[in-house]
């Protein structure tokens, strides 16, 4: 009862500010990386992420490249000075878990038959972590493979939702994350209508889980406006379209 009352106030105000509803401030600056391809760096709350696309570019070792389509490796990394505790800079089961999610809610938005043979790399670098950094690697890598002029089906939209003191709230934070009864990553494809992404750490009954979902989605449709508007003012600025 104790984590609950410092979670959230019986008004349903959360532990920074926020009431159950509310996203946390996010931005997105898109074309941040002279040397890539494509990139964007998004701050989602606290978390602040960069993410670097290169390709589409030949495959080493040649062996596994694949002849009727490209592929898509990514690679998700926390800096050692993105946590309060130095992390150990050598990649952990954490980040190469979530390096694998990363491309499994990727590739579906992806046109990668146009680039046989070709591979196409996503680096997203974690610069300081707050909850929900996995939803907002994946906005920030979704950006930047738009950036980069991938063809895409759709742009990839990530929030999570979750349980907090018994109540449903959108966008965990870190404490949330921590300690609230459960997490649930989401990512779609807005306008394709398809769910790319959908993880839930904790229990939920079939209402809870139902309302935590929607919840979610309904996120990841405001967030995707926020790139939509970050990739349509860098085309604007710089006169390309």
């Amino acid at each position: 009862m104790k984590i609950m009352t410092q979670l959230m106030t019986e008004d349903g105000i959360r532990c920074d500010g926020r009431r159950v509803d509310q996203l946390r401030n996010i931005s997105i600056k898109v074309g941040v990386l002279k040397n890539a391809d494509g990139s964007a760096y998004i701050e989602f709350g606290k978390n602040k992420i960069l993410a670097g696309v290169f390709g589409p570019r030949d495959v080493h070792p040649k062996h596994m490249a694949n002849q009727d389509t490209g592929i898509l490796r990514c690679r998700y990394h926390m800096s050692p000075f993105s946590v309060t505790e130095r992390k150990n800079p050598a990649p952990s089961r954490r980040e190469i878990e979530i390096s694998k999610v990363l491309k499994e809610a990727l590739q579906p938005a992806l046109i990668l038959k146009d680039f046989p043979r070709t591979v196409i790399d996503v680096f997203v670098e974690v610069l300081q972590a707050d909850g929900g950094s996995r939803c907002a690697a994946l906005d920030a890598a979704a950006v930047a493979l738009a950036d980069a002029g991938i063809p895409m089906r759709d742009l990839v939209s990530a929030c999570a939702a979750g349980k907090v003191a018994d109540r449903i709230v959108l966008d965990v934070n870190n404490e949330e994350d921590q300690e609230g009864q459960a997490d649930m990553p989401v990512a779609i494809m807005p306008n394709v209508g398809k769910v790319t992404l959908m993880q839930l750490d904790g229990i939920l009954t079939t209402e809870e889980y139902k309302t935590c979902l929607q919840t979610a989605i309904g996120g990841c449709r405001t967030v995707y406006e926020i790139q939509r508007k970050a990739l349509v003012e860098k085309y604007f600025e710089s006169g390309d379209k």
